[in-house]
C-alpha cells in the first residue's frame, strides 16, 4: 500500500506540482499583457478620436 502511493504521488504528484507553478508563474504575465493592451486600445482609441474632428 505504501509503495503504491508513493508510485501514484511520484507519477502524477510532479505534473500536478509543474502546472501549478506555471499557472502562479504565467498568472502575472497574462495580467500584465491584459494592462498593455487595454492601454494600448485607449490610445489607439485616442488617436482615432483626434483624427476624426
Amino acid at each position: 500500500m505504501y509503495d503504491a502511493l508513493i508510485k501514484l504521488i511520484s507519477t502524477v504528484g510532479f505534473p500536478i506540482g509543474v502546472s501549478i507553478y506555471l499557472l502562479v508563474r504565467f498568472e502575472q504575465k497574462i495580467e500584465d499583457l491584459n494592462k498593455s493592451i487595454s492601454y494600448l486600445t485607449s490610445i489607439i482609441s485616442t488617436v482615432i478620436g483626434k483624427y476624426e474632428k
